[in-house]
């Protein structure tokens, strides 16, 4: 099967921001990229409040995405010359459609309208569905980004635009492989720094009575914390020798600091356990403090 970027197309302008910079990532990794739209079951709608009008029929279903298919295809050959773009309209319901497509790709790429709060496109969304239940690694981008916002000012003079950070958020308790060499790998083709970032809030006996972090205790911590980064890193560092790496050992909330870090950054990796509950797939409280709040595009890469 093809190697692709995918990106899921939903009309709006969010879609079209997230399949733009799939379109540049696509470029990065020398791959095709590929556009899905997933047309689903269309319900009745009551115009202005009056009575419930009939869906679209399938024929206009399929002729109203095929023009939205050729439109953002047009759109993005304009702004990337040479990129090879292929277009698929898919007929099951758009969570299904979109995992599969997911499982088909080297990644799958989703728009997202906002950050937080009940507007956010995440929150009981079709792309929350999808980052809980893919099997393959999974981009958010939010709307309205732009390229220029994913660089900074290159060397004095020169007219170059160089990479933000890519910012990884490591777990050393359980560091995982997939995890760890996705990020490696968009520092690479990105030729920026990779920055790690490990969070731990410390249990009761660290603090003083007064509420605060005892200083001794917090050294002692966060010595233990670089050591576990160094640890982790040091075979990758080794693998790839061009990649930049800082180590950033916090006290606090992995997620916090990570939607910090992403002011900053290019692209956020986090990765997500593979698991059920018996309320189904869930993303964990840091990918979703992540996915909700980073202002940066996030990659979720799940993993066993």
């Amino acid at each position: 099967m093809p190697r692709t970027i995918t990106a899921g197309l939903d009309g709006s302008p969010e879609s079209l921001t997230a399949a733009d910079w799939a379109a540049r990532e696509a470029l990065l990794r020398d791959l095709p990229l590929h556009l899905v739209h997933a047309l689903g079951r269309q319900q009745p709608y009551a115009p202005l409040g009056g009575a419930s009008q009939p869906s679209l029929s399938p024929d206009e279903q399929m002729r109203q995405a095929d023009h939205m298919l050729r439109k953002a295809e047009a759109t993005i050959a304009r702004r990337h010359p040479g990129l090879r773009i292929t277009t698929d309209r898919l007929t099951e319901e758009p969570v299904t459609a979109l995992l599969g497509a997911a499982q088909a790709a080297d990644l799958l790429v989703l728009g997202s309208r906002g950050l937080g709060g009940i507007a956010g496109f995440l929150v009981g969304s079709v792309a929350q569905a999808v980052v809980a239940g893919s099997r393959r690694p999974v981009v958010l981008v939010r709307g309205g980004l732009r390229s220029e916002d994913e660089h900074q000012l290159g060397a004095v003079g020169s007219g170059a635009m160089a990479f933000r950070d890519v910012v990884l958020g490591l777990n050393c308790a359980a560091p995982n492989d997939t995890v760890i060499g996705f990020a490696f790998e968009a520092a690479l083709q990105r030729a920026t720094r990779l920055r790690v970032v490990h969070g731990r809030s410390p249990e009761l006996p660290y603090y003083d009575n007064g509420g605060d972090l005892n200083a001794e205790l917090h050294d002692e911590l966060t010595g233990e914390m670089h050591r576990a980064l160094s640890e982790a890193l040091e075979p990758w560092r080794d693998k790839f020798p061009g990649v930049d790496v800082t180590e950033q050992a916090v006290i606090g909330k992995a997620g916090s600091h990570l939607v910090e870090a992403s002011r900053d950054a290019s692209l956020v990796v986090i990765g997500r356990r593979l698991r059920r509950t018996p309320i189904g797939t869930v993303i964990g409280p840091v990918a979703h403090a992540v996915l909700h709040h980073a202002t940066a595009p996030v990659a979720v890469v799940p993993h066993d």
